[in-house]
């Protein structure tokens, strides 16, 4: 809508007018009236950030527990408002530390706005974009950043179009009517969870491919936001995979200024624990998304509460056997799919379902699965896809070195400029067809949040 284009706008302005202000007060210096300032801040940001992203959600729970029926209306949630938000809290945050200061609104527009990061992230640092915009090279045609850069959006759309946008009928046709009350068989649950574990993988992992791709045909490099999440061995190594710009977002600006692991055992458990619920809330206004975070941070006390146990020598040499490093892969991505189950369901009680079916041996009604068979769809082809989209995760070439390879093949003079971009973009042509022949619109995940 273009209201939403306003709110970007009054966001920008007045977040770098706070910037000023915070950098003044820590040039004089003046700790007090900085620290002041970026209080004042924070409250804007994340009171803009509550208003459109948590005022249904907080009416809804007090109506329900007051037996209420307030209302705000209905407050419709704008594209990139949780990303954009999170990029200028960082930039404040860096500002009252004296590590970042920008006095050209222009340069602190660009910078926020920037749109291949703008609806999905990543989550961007002031340091890392400005010093770049500044370079006046960026600013001449390349021949081996624009053919490369098409082939990571190519591989990126491929990504999204072909591997999320094709196993995703496999997860919707379970989530969708365990959601509306039904108890799908274990087969279905699992299936369903898989499905969409992998179609959130490619969905998202696909949109930051196309960010990098289309960044690198304007001569700019983005951070990379994925790292094979799934080969990750322990949920803190996932974590240092998963959407790595919100990771370390969530490290730098929350978890340390909480503590981190400064203020003894119990309270860095404690840091932890908040961390990830807040994290999990930030991606939607539901008791689902909180769930999912309590998950992830109790996953993660248990990790480090094990290695405290075991002691750093005896991990060392769990991690050296083959078996084990296998058994903790195998784990590891159990209860990362296991929670994934409250972040695609849209209802704490179909969520709920999808795990008593996953956790309990259930056996479909019918001589089929009767969700899949409703969907038109067929639980072995369903699985094949699983095995293959798995399998991808696990043995492909991770994407990152795929566009630093490809850059580098590229950076002589030669014809294969030339002959990559237009395979990329004979690609990306095909790849649009295909999408636009299809009856439903294909958002990306994350545009929700």
């Amino acid at each position: 809508m273009p209201i939403f284009t306003l709110l970007l706008g009054a966001s920008i302005a007045i977040n770098f007018l706070f910037g000023r202000c915070i950098s003044a007060a820590v040039k004089i210096p003046d700790k007090i009236s900085a620290k002041l300032w970026l209080v004042i801040a924070l409250l804007f940001n994340l009171g803009l950030l509550g208003y459109f992203k948590y005022a249904n959600f907080f009416v809804e729970n007090i109506n329900e527990l007051l037996g209420q029926h307030w209302s705000f209306g209905q407050v419709m949630l704008p594209i990139g408002i949780s990303f954009y938000t999170f990029t200028q809290i960082a930039f404040l945050a860096d500002a009252y530390e004296g590590k970042v200061s920008e006095t050209n609104p222009v340069h602190f527009g660009l910078f926020v706005t920037y749109f291949p990061h703008l609806v999905a992230g990543p989550v961007m640092h002031h340091s890392q974009m400005m010093p770049q915009f500044a370079d006046a090279a960026i600013y001449h045609v390349r021949g081996d950043q624009l053919a490369g850069g098409l082939v990571i959006f190519a591989l990126g759309l491929f990504k999204k179009v072909v591997l999320a946008d094709g196993i995703a009928p496999y997860a919707d046709a379970v989530f969708i009517p365990v959601d509306g009350g039904l108890l799908p068989s274990t087969m279905e649950s699992w299936l369903g969870a898989v499905a969409y574990t992998l179609q959130l993988y490619f969905d998202f992992s696909g949109y930051s491919d196309m960010a990098i791709g289309l960044s690198w045909m304007f001569n700019i490099k983005l951070p990379f936001n994925f790292d094979s999440p799934y080969k990750a061995r322990n949920i803190a190594d996932f974590w240092r995979r998963w959407h790595i710009s919100l990771s370390t977002f969530l490290r730098d600006y929350l978890y340390v200024p909480l503590g981190g692991n400064r203020r003894g055992t119990a309270r860095r458990y404690l840091n932890l624990a908040v961390t990830m619920v807040l994290g999990g809330l930030w991606h939607g206004a539901s008791w689902s998304f909180v769930v999912w975070g309590a998950l992830h941070g109790t996953y993660l006390l248990l990790h480090q509460a094990y290695r405290a146990l075991l002691g750093e020598a005896r991990c060392a040499r769990f991690d050296r056997s083959l078996l084990n490093r296998n058994l903790a892969w195998m784990l590891t991505l159990l209860l990362v799919i296991l929670a994934w189950v409250f972040f695609r369901a849209t209802t704490f009680s179909g969520a709920m379902r999808m795990v008593e079916s996953m956790l309990t041996i259930r056996t479909a009604d019918g001589a089929v699965p009767a969700l899949l068979w409703n969907a038109g769809l067929h639980a072995s082809t369903g699985f094949v896809w699983c095995a293959a989209l798995l399998a991808t995760t696990l043995f492909a070439p991770n994407s990152n070195r795929i566009g630093v390879w490809v850059l580098a093949r590229l950076a002589p003079a030669s014809p294969l400029r030339a002959i990559g971009g237009g395979a990329a973009l004979c690609a990306i042509s095909l790849m649009l067809m295909i999408n636009t022949a299809r009856d439903a619109v294909s958002a990306f995940i994350y545009f929700n949040f």
